[in-house]
């Protein structure tokens, strides 16, 4: 099983050098992936291959049934993604092709003259790269599928903020770091070309693929069942779980109202609170670089202070990198290490909006947490380590969205339960991120699935109506205090990646209803440090595989 897993991984890093980069495999930067239809065939009849031979192995050991479990889970859902025509046509300006293309130039390394040489021959190749996109999702279309209007038109607008139509110009900004020397021209040469087949692709997705695009915004219960799945790795019951969205965010704004009443002289008003806390000094911190070093400083301190007492970290992991993304969408994500460990660390990114220059500390100090240690580096960094448990495709390739995020949110709630949130504005900060994620939860479902919003919602609002774009966006400005450009931004990318944005929350639930199945078979003998170790030990796996390998533990 394990050679079978490896060897995949070896084909399909073969197949896509974005994911080889993304891994921090050395010997792709140099290449772009194939993504004409021919290209995405290549992908599928692996796929088939590789369960194929999976099928056929009988687990010599309970590891090794672990390992097979997580596999063939995986792949089997991947599969039903190609065959369904998913990552051939999905449009959204977060996570389908044109995003990671775009992307992928944050994690090469540009250290040295032959680096920077490297950067140029990938930058060289993206027009061709775009161009088998544009004849896929053409193809695609002439199959009756292609994403929403709302999605073709928004990644045509995350474009133009690449491109310095509509904000900085990425390529420009890059070709500025090469080194004043023979190579040089040459990186800023081919960044030209990379912009210009980028504008070209934006213009495109605006002329000829929006037009022939659904107004519709809904997936629809079929598209979104296989959606959720693959994001968590379980099987859900969506009605329930829509249910409880609405009862686990009333839940989070009591106690948002109890601590704003301690904060705010009484008064419990949610809002009144949160702008009480963005005017405080002591709060607040000025530009881009203090913040950098504030998040660095409270990362470090994390890692220092949870080391050897609550959690196993190895020392190859201790160090994790604060950085201030190249561009500018406000998107704060993870990006694991190099394989090696050495090459690249992990790094928690932050990409500031255009003119950005005040930042509120109580907002940011679980975001820590969630993107560093306990969160997505101790998850992500420490099953690199694994090698005497997890076969490479474990370690460094099976990623499951439910099962990270849910980590990383439950980390949050967990240092709080650990005492590390005892300023009440930052466990008033932990509380209104997962009110956030709470209230994604109903208006993902509800919105795609086009449901009733219930008679009897703990907040009286709209009772009987049905969800649709415009009630998605109210109900987050109602119950989630951020910039109304952020929110409309937000609503775009549920939308476009239907079942991704409740699996952080949803994820969450599984984890904590893991955590208790776990004290109730263990009882006395329970240690929760021990349960972390074991849980992560199994790698990034689908949930329902996860609990199933737990209870075997």
């Amino acid at each position: 099983m394990d050679q079978l897993a490896e060897r995949h991984l070896e084909q399909e890093i073969v197949l896509d050098p974005i994911l080889a980069t993304e891994l921090g495999v050395a010997g792709h930067d140099h290449e772009l992936p194939d993504f004409t239809p021919a290209g995405f065939e290549a992908r599928l009849e692996l796929l088939k291959r590789s369960l194929a031979e999976a099928a056929a192995i009988e687990p010599a050991s309970p590891r090794e049934e672990v390992a097979k479990d997580a596999f063939v889970e995986r792949l089997g859902l991947e599969l039903e993604r190609h065959e369904a025509g998913v990552p051939q046509h999905q449009l959204n300006a977060i996570a389908s092709v044109p995003a990671g293309l775009r992307q992928v130039f944050d994690l090469m390394s540009t250290g040295t003259e032959q680096d920077w040489e490297i950067v140029a021959i990938r930058l060289n190749q993206v027009g061709t790269t775009l161009d088998g996109y544009r004849e896929t999702l053409l193809e695609q279309a002439d199959q009756g599928r292609i994403s929403a209007v709302r999605q073709v038109t928004g990644l045509a607008g995350r474009i133009a903020s690449w491109t310095g139509a509509e904000g900085d110009d990425f390529f420009a900004g890059l070709a500025a770091q090469a080194p004043e020397s023979a190579v040089k021209p040459t990186v800023e040469a081919a960044a030209a070309a990379a912009r210009k087949a980028f504008d070209q692709f934006g213009s495109w997705l605006t002329s000829e693929l929006a037009p022939r695009a659904p107004e519709r915004d809904a997936c629809g219960r079929e598209v979104y069942e296989l959606a959720s799945r693959s994001f968590l790795g379980a099987k859900i019951d969506l009605e329930e779980t829509y249910a409880w969205g609405w009862q686990e965010l009333a839940r989070i704004e009591n106690d948002m109202q109890a601590i704003a009443a301690g904060l705010n002289g009484g008064d419990r008003n949610i809002e009144a609170t949160a702008a009480l806390l963005d005017d405080d000094p002591a709060r607040t911190i000025h530009g881009k670089d203090a913040f950098r070093d504030w998040m660095q400083q409270q990362s470090d301190a994390a890692v220092a202070e949870l080391a050897g007492t609550h959690f196993d970290i190895a020392d190859e992991i201790r160090r994790l990198e604060c950085m201030i993304a190249p561009t500018s969408d406000g998107s704060i994500y993870y990006t694991p290490p190099s394989e090696d460990l050495t090459t690249r660390p992990g790094r928690m990114w932050w990409a500031v909006p255009s003119g950005v220059e005040k930042f509120a500390t109580w907002r940011e100090v679980t975001t820590v947490y969630h993107e560093g240690v306990p969160g997505h580096h101790l998850q992500c960094a420490q099953t690199m380590l694994r090698t005497d448990l997890l076969n490479r495709w474990q370690r460094i390739a099976c990623w499951v969205s439910g099962h990270g995020e849910g980590w990383a949110l439950y980390a949050e709630r967990l240092m709080e339960e650990l005492g590390y949130l005892e300023d009440a504005g930052a466990r008033f900060g932990m509380l209104d991120a997962q009110g956030f994620r709470a209230a994604r939860v109903i208006v993902d479902i509800g919105m795609h699935l086009e449901l009733e919003v219930p008679k009897d919602n703990p907040f009286g609002w709209r009772p009987g109506e049905r969800w649709n774009a415009d009630l998605g966006f109210e109900f987050l400005r109602a119950h989630c205090r951020m910039e109304v450009e952020f929110l409309q931004a937000e609503l775009n990318r549920y939308l476009g990646w239907p079942g991704q944005a409740p699996a952080y929350k949803v994820g969450e639930r599984i984890w904590l209803q893991a955590r208790e199945e776990a004290k109730q078979r263990k009882g006395s003998a329970f240690d929760l440090r021990t349960f972390h170790t074991d849980a992560l030990n199994l790698g990034s796996i689908g949930l329902d595989p996860l609990r199933r390998a737990l209870a075997n533990l």
